[in-house]
């Protein structure tokens, strides 16, 4: 089907590439509307006549209506108007006020210099010695809020951070908490920026103590809404439902059907990073009920549908859509309007591919499109437009008209780049490279996904805060981008890739490994770079699995040599079934069907470099496992004659970035064990826990917190009051794809993954080295979730060890106390190392006839650093 949407909006249009370079404001979150209203006007006693004051107040008051309607060209040309006014006046206040309201309009629309202009010319007329009344204090800090998002949108986070620190200290000499409150919050948005995610969550609980203090009112409701928003933005989901619970109980005391609406979908968007779809959609529900306004009940109507479309509820999704539709046409033009049409063509889009009766037609999607381009065209809004031209670039790669999408495609990236949004330029390099790919552009293919992952490595941290109004999902938006590149990077054809292309792909991989992890903690705190561990481990072999749409492609790096690669052509579906089966039957105790399935998977992995493996002397296979990869136990990988581990030790990395580069240290060798043998909280009791520790005990110095004395508070006490390189927990837990569902069961309290870091890391003024060893003895990967294990690897991370060792699934209490007892054992009097150790500690159970079976000594992995 061929469309033509150059008839719907004329030829014209076209010729005109914007090329002025302009830079927009990034990363403004939806819930913090407080930081960027403008500065409402004052009657301050100036020498102005009471008709000019009427009047200028009364068109302050129509900008700002314009502003906060997001009919940003109007309120400047009003603004503009009052300036005229107050600079005739010589009323300095005044003109200060108006400017940086202009300031905060250009900025929305991407007109930088003027943006930039107006909040110089304002701090200029601020900047005067003495007469600092509290008036003038207020605007000047409105004036600094303003100019940090001036910095923020450039990129000099760490100015944006100063800036409203400043603001913060001004607004606190005007004694204006709501003020305060304002730059406390972009002070966590500089922060996240910068990746100091503790600190940003620091900051935020200290906008909550303030929060707390107030009277209920308007204000606070919106504040407290604000706070969530940025809660949920940084992963402390928990929280975030809190403090929105409370913004809505004021909302509805207040009777304010404006918040309560609002509340509803900031309260729906947490339940939905929950994954928890239901309630999300009962809140959407509520808020498409009471809202008072045409967008905030699209905006909720928008969220429900794609989540109906996520379920594949298709007859619910159409009955919506048929709701939506008619209110499209009362929507005033405004970038809010703009941006709730552009996500609702994604959702129709789904629609129209499902082949379903009456769902919309490409030609009335085009129509869409064509009218938000030039509502986007006619505010001004650049941001707006580039989204509208790759989307219609995204329609005609639907219907195969590929020059027409390219040349859209081009466009958009042209302006996404023009305007500095990352955000949006990616996924126009991926659609280029997509586009170029299909007409056999293969060079041209590389380099525009190459552009497109070097984007996304530069946006880590934004991308973890991007919305669900926006309808980001890592595993439809961003993952696609890296394995595609690799697919490309390594084609099977005649001749082998270029060991340049290797490379790249293994570095591309391991990109992805760093942006899964980001994705599953939601948010960038994976940013220590270590040197690469493979080289300083000569008889260490890396092997990268990876899973394409249509085969599997292994990266094999051996020391001193150049990187190899060898492939299976496997559709991915047939290969994770493989997988999957694989792990089912490696739990049933009494059988050996395994067996064809592990000597399968070893063919795959392992098979094609045997001779090079021997010939290069390697004792230890460190894989980077990919996907369904990371929920197996390799160890039990079988060659027809033994399994894997005896021949060689194993260990796990999600990237070897992230390894600390240094040995296991055996002097004060000392262990702090944890563990639970009692019933707790709905989990059944470990009767062989306390066994366990005390042969622990028996190798290795111990200190042992069992039971009651095993609390967060008690573990959190004793790191503090001493190092130990060890930290052995023998309990209940869980990893999951979901990071509120990954979590280890103290006495008192569930430990989530979140919290772990804070536990465990010991505080900076005592830091003198991190765990070198976390042990997880009983925990589990969930059963049917694919992405199980990025629990597992999350854990690894945010515990701040330099190796953990944990278990696949729930294991036998007699056996693991038997393998800790030969764990400690070989780690204390042997220089071998970590993976080593394990090593022997599972061959010794391998040949003891009662726990042979790999259910006993398989589920054991060690992941991060192996030495």
């Amino acid at each position: 089907m061929h469309i033509n949407i150059y008839l719907l909006i004329g030829r014209k249009y076209w010729k005109k590439i914007h090329t002025r370079v302009i830079v927009i404001i990034i990363g403004i979150l939806l819930g913090l509307f407080l930081t960027l209203l403008p500065v409402a006007a004052h009657n301050y006693s100036q020498p102005l006549t009471v008709q000019q004051l009427s009047n200028s107040a009364q068109q302050e008051q129509q900008g700002r209506q314009y502003y906060e309607a997001g009919q940003f060209g109007e309120a400047i040309k009003i603004w503009q108007q009052v300036l005229q006014i107050y600079q005739s006046q010589k009323d300095e206040l005044n003109q200060a006020r108006v400017l940086n309201n202009l300031s905060l309009s250009y900025q929305q629309l991407g007109q930088w210099l003027e943006a930039k202009q107006a909040i110089y010319s304002s701090l200029e007329l601020l900047d005067t010695k003495g007469d600092r009344t509290t008036d003038k204090l207020n605007v000047l800090a409105q004036a600094l809020n303003t100019q940090g998002s001036l910095e923020l949108a450039i990129g000099k986070s760490e100015t944006a951070l100063a800036i409203w620190q400043q603001a913060t200290a001004t607004y606190t000499k005007a004694d204006n908490e709501i003020g305060v409150i304002r730059s406390l919050i972009n002070q966590s948005q500089a922060l996240k920026t910068l990746g100091l995610y503790r600190r940003a969550l620091s900051t935020l609980i200290q906008v909550n103590d303030i929060l707390q203090k107030q009277p209920d009112s308007a204000i606070k409701t919106a504040g407290l809404r604000s706070l969530g928003s940025s809660l949920r933005l940084v992963g402390n989901l928990t929280q975030a439902q809190q403090v929105l619970q409370q913004s809505l109980a004021i909302a509805q005391k207040l009777q304010s059907p404006l918040d309560i609406s609002a509340a509803f979908i900031d309260l729906g968007n947490v339940a939905r990073a929950n994954q928890d779809a239901d309630s999300a959609l009962g809140f959407y529900q509520q808020a498409t009920a009471i809202a008072p306004s045409p967008i905030l009940k699209m905006r909720s109507q928008l969220n429900q549908l794609s989540i109906l479309i996520e379920q594949k509820k298709w007859a619910l999704a159409q009955t919506l859509w048929s709701q939506i539709q008619p209110q499209l046409a009362n929507l005033p033009p405004s970038r809010a309007s703009i941006y709730a049409q552009l996500n609702l063509v994604q959702s129709l889009i789904r629609l129209q591919q499902a082949n379903l009766s009456d769902a919309p037609t490409m030609e009335s999607i085009g129509k869409l499109l064509a009218n938000n381009l030039q509502q986007a065209k006619t505010l001004g809004d650049k941001q707006a437009e580039a989204y509208a031209l790759g989307k219609l670039g995204r329609l005609y790669e639907h219907t195969q008209q590929w020059a027409i999408a390219q040349e859209l495609t081009q466009q958009a990236l042209v302006l996404a780049q023009a305007i500095n949004t990352p955000e949006i330029a990616y996924r126009w390099q991926w659609q280029l490279g997509r586009l170029l790919k299909k007409q056999g552009d293969e060079t041209g293919a590389i380099a525009a996904y190459t552009q497109a992952v070097n984007t996304l490595q530069s946006l880590r941290s934004d991308l973890v805060a991007i919305d669900p109004d926006v309808q980001f999902s890592f595993r439809e938006s961003v993952e696609p981008v890296y394995r595609e590149l690799v697919s490309l990077l390594l084609k099977p054809g005649n001749s082998q890739p270029s060991q340049k292309a290797i490379i790249q792909a293994r570095q591309v991989i391991e990109s992805l490994q760093l942006a899964e992890l980001d994705d599953f903690l939601r948010e960038a705190c994976l940013d220590k770079k270590y040197a690469q561990i493979d080289q300083l481990d000569p008889q260490a072999a890396i092997i990268y699995p990876i899973i394409l749409t249509d085969r599997l492609e292994v990266i094999l790096s051996l020391p001193k040599q150049p990187l190899q690669h060898y492939a299976t052509v496997l559709p991915e579906e047939q290969l994770e079934t493989i997988v999957e089966k694989l792990r089912k039957k490696l739990v049933i105790r009494s059988k050996q069907d395994f067996l064809p399935l592990s000597k399968q998977i070893y063919d795959w992995l392992i098979r094609p470099a045997e001779s090079e493996l021997v010939k290069s002397g390697i004792k230890t296979l460190v894989f980077v496992p990919d996907g369904v990869f990371r929920n197996i136990p390799l160890a039990a990988l079988h060659d027809g004659k033994q399994f894997v581990i005896e021949k060689y030790s194993i260990a796990l990395t999600p990237s070897l970035q992230l390894l600390p580069p240094k040995r296991l240290l055996h002097r004060n060798f000392k262990v702090l064990g944890a563990g639970l043998t009692q019933a707790r909280q709905g989990f059944s009791p470990l009767e062989y826990v306390e066994e366990e520790l005390k042969k622990i005990k028996s190798e290795v110095p111990s200190t042992v917190l069992l039971n009651e004395d095993f609390t967060s508070k008690n573990l959190k006490t004793y790191l503090k009051s001493s190092f130990f390189p060890i930290v052995h927990i023998a309990t209940h837990g869980k990893f999951s794809s979901k990071a509120i569902e990954t979590f280890i069961l103290a006495w008192d309290e569930q430990i989530r993954i979140n919290e772990l870091d804070n536990l465990l890391q010991i505080p900076e003024q005592k830091k003198r080295e991190s765990v070198e060893l976390l042990v997880l003895s009983a925990c589990e990967t969930a059963t049917g979730d694919k992405r199980a294990a990025l629990g597992l690897a999350g854990i690894a991370v945010r515990a701040g060890a330099n190796s953990t060792l944990a278990t696949l699934w729930a294991v036998n209490d007699e056996a693991t106390a038997n393998l800790m007892r030969y764990f400690y054992k070989y780690l204390s009097n042997s220089q071998e190392g970590k993976a080593e150790a394990l090593r022997r500690s599972q061959l010794a159970l391998l040949k003891d006839p009662l726990y042979e079976h790999p259910v006993y000594w398989a589920p054991y992995i060690l992941v991060g650093n192996w030495l």
